[in-house]
């Protein structure tokens, strides 16, 4: 089994917090509005399950595509995103066809990934800070 890389692991963790608290913010919605049943959860849990695999998978590409050739490491990516985007594809289906899935409830987390790399560089910049450049500023 590969391991996977420590920035894959540690941006894979950063979404996953962001998933779960935009989980919970959801779930707080649908109790506000009285619309909260188990249904909800279970959508929430499908939905959320599905965008981090889609994210988690896509860093585990990427850190595989990085040692490839370049026309290999191209078709791998164009398969990794047409099975990752046919999970979440198959996701949103049963979100929508099984009855013990709300159908919003499953949709809505698919995007929270795209929310945690909107914040990201407002957290990012503590990381950055105390790393050392790795290129020579000398140079410029």
């Amino acid at each position: 089994m590969m391991k996977i890389d420590a920035t894959v692991r540690r941006e894979s963790i950063y979404v996953a917090g962001w998933i779960v608290l935009l989980s919970v913010l959801m779930q707080a919605v649908f109790i506000i509005i009285g619309k909260w049943d188990y249904t909800v959860l279970c959508g929430n849990l499908l939905g959320g399950a599905a965008s981090f695999a889609n994210f988690l998978l896509l860093g585990i590409t990427v850190q595989k595509a990085v040692a490839m050739e370049e026309k290999q490491a191209a078709n791998a990516m164009k398969l990794s995103q047409t099975l990752r985007l046919l999970m979440i594809f198959i996701a949103a289906v049963l979100g929508a066809v099984l009855e013990c899935f709300n159908i919003w409830a499953t949709i809505i987390p698919i995007f929270f990934v795209r929310i945690a790399i909107a914040f990201r560089p407002l957290f990012g910049k503590k990381d950055s800070e105390n790393k050392p450049d790795s290129e020579d500023k000398s140079d410029s």
